[in-house]
């Protein structure tokens, strides 16, 4: 079966109007925009406003307990705008998508019964029959299904490619062969699988014809990428990017969530030998301690991951090196945790996601016991953040007077300011120069200069002509 890129065909006129709310990780944000596609040929219209939406979907993540019990919250209020509708005549159907959707589908109807439908991460391509099916009774889908999902689902048209903006996600991989002890995405994605290369590239040429230029390829450990090419070869994610870099007008690319244990060589090098590959690596740890990370089955030790990043920082050194942490894991000591401070001030991060571990049903680590107290997981953590806190605010003032290139992809939050995103994923808010127009700037790259540090972003002042600066990292 071919994983063939299809056009979005001519649609009638928007009847209907549908809301979708994601939570979680970048894969969902860009499985919403999937999904908002599919509907558009349905003839809906996607709307920002739940209260007037004729369907609502809450496309969910399953990682963190809060993350769930979020959706039940969000549900209970839908179904109080739901009968209010009913009343004034109007059909409201609720769905929810996503990795809750595929641990819970059962309990999801259970516990709330004004859902409709029920759909997992990888059969949302038939959301147009399950809608058809819950008009007469209750429709789930939590199957894993034969068929590639992609294959099914269309490409947006240029107008929906152009609308959201210059740089956009494009799934390459899905799934995880992992199994770390405190982690669903196993059971909810499934099995690891990439991508077919001819389908891949192709989806990236329909993005740059429509004007994106920076593209970020997404997985759930998308460093273990290994598509079949045009000879039938696997090809690596290293591989892949030196084909995409081939793309002319393509000027950007990125890669997230990777794992430290798919992090190989090719993959290093091309972080040194392609100038569209950004200067920027998310690279999740989790921790510190060697004896934490075994009972999270992480399979590679904090020294493995010390040996990766110089690895990485000697073939590029300007680098930005982002990671994520999870404190008060089961039987995670003083002394465990203090390894992992040891080891972000030793790496020194641009950035990083942290958070307490919550147990997830079904998981080994839910199991363990030897819990460690509330109170100490939030102590930890705040310590923890503080620390990251103060090596971002580093790497962001090591900016200050640099001059990097800007790609623009918005108007700024105040009148004449644009907004794009430095080659490290920095927030870059710029004045607009005299005589030109935001919708002119928007797509163009731009030396910027540095000028001002704020709580969330960087302000500078544009210093060459837009569309003339350099690919690379900064200039000074």
């Amino acid at each position: 079966m071919s994983d063939k890129t299809r056009p979005e065909s001519e649609t009638p006129a928007p009847r209907r109007l549908a809301h979708i709310k994601s939570f979680g990780c970048q894969m969902n944000a860009h499985d919403a925009e999937r999904m908002a596609d599919l509907l558009a040929r349905e003839g809906y219209e996607t709307t920002d406003a739940p209260d007037n939406a004729d369907l609502v979907i809450l496309n969910t993540c399953h990682i963190r307990e809060k993350a769930a019990e979020k959706v039940y919250s969000e549900i209970g209020r839908l179904r109080v705008r739901k009968e209010e509708r009913a009343a004034e005549g109007k059909e409201t159907v609720i769905a929810v998508a996503g990795c809750v959707a595929q641990a819970e589908g059962g309990e999801i109807m259970r516990r709330a019964p004004a859902v409709d439908l029920v759909v997992g991460p990888q059969s949302y391509h038939r959301l147009p029959d399950l809608l058809k099916s819950a008009r007469s009774a209750k429709a789930i889908d939590i199957d894993f299904p034969d068929e590639d999902k992609f294959e099914h689902l269309p490409l947006p048209g240029k107008k929906r490619i152009m609308a959201r903006g210059p740089s956009a996600f494009l799934t390459v991989q899905e799934g995880c062969d992992k199994f770390c002890s405190f982690c669903v995405v196993p059971f909810t994605r499934g099995a690891e699988t990439s991508r077919l290369v001819e389908a891949v590239i192709a989806e990236a040429r329909q993005m740059v014809e429509a004007g994106v230029r920076e593209i970020m390829l997404l997985g759930q450990n998308v460093n273990a990428y290994h598509g079949a090419g045009p000879d039938g070869s696997v090809w690596d994610l290293a591989r892949l990017f030196a084909a995409l870099s081939e793309i002319s007008g393509l000027e950007r690319l990125r890669y997230a969530t990777s794992h430290p244990r798919d992090m190989n060589e090719a993959l290093i090098a091309a972080h040194r030998d392609l100038p569209k590959l950004m200067p920027y690596l998310h690279l999740p740890v989790q921790a510190g301690s060697d004896r934490v990370l075994k009972a999270m089955n992480r399979k590679h030790k904090a020294d493995d991951y010390r040996a990766i990043i110089a690895k990485v920082r000697e073939a590029r050194p300007d680098i930005a090196i982002t990671s994520d942490f999870i404190v008060g894991f089961p039987g995670e000591t003083d002394a465990d945790f203090e390894d992992t401070m040891r080891l972000v001030r030793e790496i020194g991060f641009a950035a990083a996601y942290s958070f307490k571990y919550s147990p997830r049903p079904g998981t080994k680590a839910a199991e363990a016991g030897d819990m460690v107290p509330e109170e100490v997981k939030t102590a930890r953590l705040h310590a923890l953040q503080a620390l990251i806190l103060e090596q971002q605010t580093a790497f962001n003032r090591a900016s200050l007077g640099q001059i990097m290139p800007v790609l623009f992809e918005k108007p700024g939050r105040h009148a004449g300011q644009i907004a794009g995103k430095s080659p490290y994923l920095q927030a870059v808010h710029a004045d607009i120069p005299r005589g030109e127009e935001v919708s002119s700037l928007i797509g163009r790259i731009a030396d910027v200069r540095i000028t001002e540090l704020r709580s969330n972003s960087l302000h500078g002042e544009i210093v060459s002509p837009v569309g003339e600066a350099d690919r690379g990292g900064m200039a000074a």
